[in-house]
């Protein structure tokens, strides 16, 4: 029997852009595990943020995995180009690809780890026939496209669906949770079977980004019992 590991992944929304190479260092100097690039289009969800070259010039900043969450309408039309800025993971939504098998594979042979989003209102079903194909499977815990909102307690239950899901069929994905992660809550996040968390205000917003990692990972040791990967 093994552990699952688990993960904080700060998202950059919530960091100062006009320093954003310098806060991405002083991320992975307090102890981030990945950094979590959210890139919106204005379509798919109602805000704009970043593109490839600003993937491209945090990949330069450091060394820490870029996970990196297309929250875009065409996502087809520009993983490569995310890929090539430098993408170790890159997540698509279910809710915007017709052909989710093809496009997850199609994230693989470009030489990035495939993901799939589900937004708050998307049932679990979307996942029964490519959960396999993924690598990390991420459950909103708000509605995708601003930063600082409140995390939603009803998908605590669509996670650990998710869980007892992805351990019944042996998958390894990662199971992230991404939307108003903070220290209130992220033990309860745990205890439900994710391995990832996304936290953008809750990190960058609470002014000592070491200490605030350092106190999520105490919080995670509350959750040893649920640590336990299947047999």
């Amino acid at each position: 029997m093994t552990e699952r590991a688990f993960k904080i992944a700060p998202s950059i929304l919530s960091a100062d852009f006009g320093r954003l190479a310098e806060e991405v260092r002083l991320l992975e100097e307090a102890g981030a595990d990945w950094i979590h690039v959210d890139v919106m289009d204005g379509h798919f969800v109602p805000n704009i943020t970043i593109g490839p070259q600003v993937v491209e010039a945090l990949r330069r900043a450091t060394a820490l995995p870029l996970d990196v969450h297309l929250m875009i309408q065409y996502p087809d039309a520009y993983a490569e180009a995310f890929v090539q800025a430098g993408a170790d993971f890159l997540t698509v939504h279910a809710e915007t690809c017709p052909h989710l098998h093809r496009t997850l594979h199609s994230i693989r042979a470009l030489g990035a780890r495939p993901g799939v989003a589900l937004n708050p209102s998307t049932p679990l079903s979307a996942l029964e026939f490519i959960a396999s194909e993924a690598d990390l499977i991420l459950v909103m815990t708000v509605n995708p496209g601003f930063g600082g909102q409140s995390f939603i307690p009803t998908m605590l239950p669509k996670i650990a669906s998710l869980r007892r899901l992805l351990d019944r069929r042996r998958i390894p994905a990662e199971l992230q949770v991404d939307g108003g992660i903070c220290l209130d809550n992220i033990a309860e996040a745990a205890k439900a079977g994710a391995t990832v968390f996304v936290s953008g205000s809750g990190i960058l917003k609470a002014g000592d980004y070491r200490q605030t990692i350092s106190q999520m990972r105490k919080r995670f040791r509350q959750c040893e019992g649920s640590r336990r990967a299947p047999r």
